[in-house]
């Protein structure tokens, strides 16, 4: 009996898909599942996705402007108000005793410069001297700066400020005195001291010269 030779065993993944006896057809071999499309590049000149605008930056609002304090403007230096000393003498030793003060004030190192004195009756004999030579040469002197300068209450006016003012109130009508404190306690930076009775001083002191 001859032999049927048999037909050799495939795999079917190797093979492929064979026909069902049914209707002969092949199976149709299953598509593999797509996976995720790689992102498509963008077009030049396209818009991309558009991205949500930032906030809007806000700006911190305004502090409510607190009404500026009455007085002078800040930093503007406040006025020195002169230490004032009192330095009892009569009519006739209010020179003598201004004298003194000043004498004193050069031992504890004023300048000169620094020193004014006014008198509100007799002028001191230094300044009867200068004003001999004329009133051009009298201010000259004290325009410069450089000594003790005496002056009286009828031209004081004339005189700039200095770090200390002495007053000699040696007679002089009433309101002569009330006339050279109210110009000294003006021009006097630091200290200002008058000699004369207190009886006569003090009200014009005490009124805030």
């Amino acid at each position: 009996m001859p032999l049927i030779p048999e037909e050799p065993q495939i795999h079917e993944s190797a093979q492929g898909p064979r026909a069902t006896p049914a209707s002969g057809r092949i199976a149709p071999t299953p598509r593999p599942v797509p996976g995720p499309r790689p992102a498509a590049p963008s077009r030049p000149g396209r818009p991309g996705p558009l991205r949500p605008a930032p906030p809007v930056q806000r700006t911190p609002r305004d502090v409510a402007a607190k009404p500026a304090p009455s007085g002078p403007a800040a930093g503007a230096a406040a006025p020195v108000t002169p230490q004032i000393q009192l330095i009892p003498a009569s009519v006739e030793g209010a020179l003598d005793a201004a004298e003194e003060a000043v004498d004193l004030l050069l031992d504890s190192g004023r300048a000169p410069g620094d020193i004014l004195v006014i008198t509100t009756g007799e002028q001191h004999p230094w300044a009867a001297h200068e004003l001999s030579f004329g009133e051009a040469s009298y201010w000259a002197q004290h325009d410069a700066g450089d000594d003790v300068f005496y002056t009286d209450a009828t031209i004081a006016e004339r005189a700039a400020s200095r770090p200390v003012v002495v007053v000699a109130a040696n007679g002089g009508p009433e309101d002569a005195a009330v006339t050279a404190l109210s110009l000294a306690h003006s021009r006097a930076g630091a200290l200002l001291i008058v000699c004369g009775d207190p009886q006569r001083i003090n009200p014009v002191l005490g009124a805030g010269v």
